[in-house]
């Protein structure tokens, strides 16, 4: 009995004994120090299997010791940790020299994210970017663009005016942009062809928001004026835009439709990058997705900028942002890219 007890002893003199500053790599020395005393096969586990073997009448003294052994390898493994984790955050606020402790990094939003890639398929093929005034004047939002006076598009039920005239009631010409079609103009007065620009940006239109439709949402629109551009050129442009953003699968059409500012004007849509062109739900039933609208640039369109029509001719394009990242990453509700839910966002930390 008399030489395990002083084996138990000896033990507990050398636990104490132990310090941390003696360790090189602490971690490490930390976890063989717990192992060598506490593991399955350490010396404790070794002790209590001795331990069975001795006599009833001194297990009561050898018990209380090498419980004793026991509490002071836990007591020292604790203070090995506090030290450490104490030394870590001192090594942080003292020494210039250690990596910052980086937070929970954010990511850029799905629509940024979008209108980067729109930008930057546009930039590959010489387009340049334009941007103009978020609150417009009547003249470059719609006159300009040949919309008449009696047409909806003034109607304060579509377009944010700003203030009213106090004399009699009515809207002034200060208004939020309905459509980025403003920054067309601008550019056309002041640059002669040839033109190849796009316009990202914010627009404003007064509806009732839903899953499908917004007050606030975003446009890229595109014009080209040179002598000489055709419609195939719209389309050849618009084609390399879509196998770009949707995969070199993708197949489009042109449909008829109106603009006040480009004559013709037609509606493009894309094959359904969901079901391949087969019909779903999403491009219900149909095997195509609407995506933008284009045309040629009306005569009077570019006779009001100053550019001789007989001369020269253009295309122009529209897209909405959301529907692209709708299409894209299959988003159905056009609120939540404004809610800011946290939920949602995360779905695309790794898109850059």
């Amino acid at each position: 009995m008399n030489s395990l007890k002083e084996k138990i002893q000896a033990y507990i003199d050398d636990i104490q004994a132990t310090s941390i500053e003696n360790f090189q790599d602490k971690a490490a020395n930390i976890e063989m120090f717990r192992v060598k005393y506490l593991g399955k096969k350490g010396i404790i586990s070794e002790l209590f299997e001795q331990f069975k073997a001795v006599p009833n009448e001194e297990k009561k003294d050898l018990g209380k010791a090498l419980n004793l052994l026991k509490a002071a390898a836990t007591e020292k493994i604790e203070e090995f940790k506090a030290f450490v984790e104490e030394h870590q955050v001192q090594d942080r606020t003292d020494d210039l020299t250690m990596p910052t402790d980086f937070s929970e990094l954010g990511s850029r939003h799905v629509l940024s994210v979008v209108m980067n890639e729109i930008i930057d398929i546009f930039s590959r093929i010489g387009f340049t970017v334009a941007d103009g005034p978020e609150i417009e004047d009547d003249y470059h939002v719609f006159t300009a663009l040949n919309f008449a006076l009696d047409h909806p598009a003034r109607d304060m039920q579509d377009t944010f005016f700003v203030e009213k005239d106090p004399e009699v009631n009515k809207p002034t010409d200060v208004l939020l942009r309905t459509h980025t079609s403003g920054v067309q103009v601008r550019v056309m007065e002041r640059q002669a062809p040839p033109i190849r620009v796009i316009m990202p940006g914010r627009v404003f239109r007064n509806e009732a928001i839903s899953a499908r439709a917004h007050c606030i949402f975003h446009q890229v629109e595109g014009l080209y004026v040179d002598k000489k551009v055709s419609f195939a050129d719209l389309k050849q442009t618009l084609l390399y835009f879509a196998k770009e953003m949707f995969g070199e699968q993708t197949q489009v059409r042109l449909r008829p439709s109106y603009f006040p500012f480009t004559e013709p004007s037609a509606e493009m849509d894309i094959s359904c990058n969901i079901c391949g062109g087969k019909g779903c739900n999403i491009c219900k039933g149909t095997g195509w997705l609407e995506i933008l609208g284009c045309g040629m640039v009306d005569p009077n369109v570019l006779k009001a900028c100053g550019i001789d029509p007989n001369e020269y001719t253009g295309f122009a394009f529209g897209m909405g942002v959301e529907r692209m990242a709708m299409l894209k990453y299959q988003i159905r509700d056009l609120r939540l890219y404004f809610e800011n839910d946290l939920r949602f966002l995360k779905q695309f930390e790794a898109i850059v």
